[in-house]
């Protein structure tokens, strides 16, 4: 599936890996809402975790057809994303996504791995509104 991406931290526009990885590959980029996750601090990057009623604002990216097969690789390992690794730091997952408009699309979503997640729940520290630009 060639699915949007949903970036909600460092890949935001104006963040670094948002010129690192996007810049020059992708198509357009609007702002969107992922719920039913609430979004976590973590040393450097934030971690969406699935979870009960929040939200998590960012923007839906859709890439160049040319570059989605290399950006996706590239993200996965950027967020360090191995296919049926428990270990993983994120779960690349697809889910739905609403735009500023309230349409409904579906994208992927890297959201905290299982280890991280279940830390995360215990002792983390939620961002407050869900949005990782406006509480830094």
């Amino acid at each position: 599936m060639r699915l949007p991406f949903f970036v909600y931290g460092t890949l935001r526009p104006g963040e670094h890996n948002h010129d690192l990885f996007l810049r020059g590959r992708v198509r357009s980029e609007e702002p969107g809402l992922l719920t039913g996750a609430v979004l976590y601090a973590g040393p450097g990057y934030p971690y969406a975790v699935e979870q009960g009623r929040g939200t998590v604002s960012g923007e839906i990216v859709t890439a160049l057809p040319e570059a989605y097969p290399e950006l996706l690789a590239d993200l996965d390992r950027l967020e360090e994303y191995v296919p049926g690794d428990p270990r993983s730091l994120y779960e690349r997952v697809d889910r739905e996504v609403t735009t500023a408009d309230g349409r409904t699309v579906r994208a992927w979503v890297y959201v905290a791995g299982p280890v991280v997640a279940a830390r995360l729940r215990a002792d983390g520290r939620p961002i407050e509104g869900g949005d990782w630009l406006a509480c830094r």
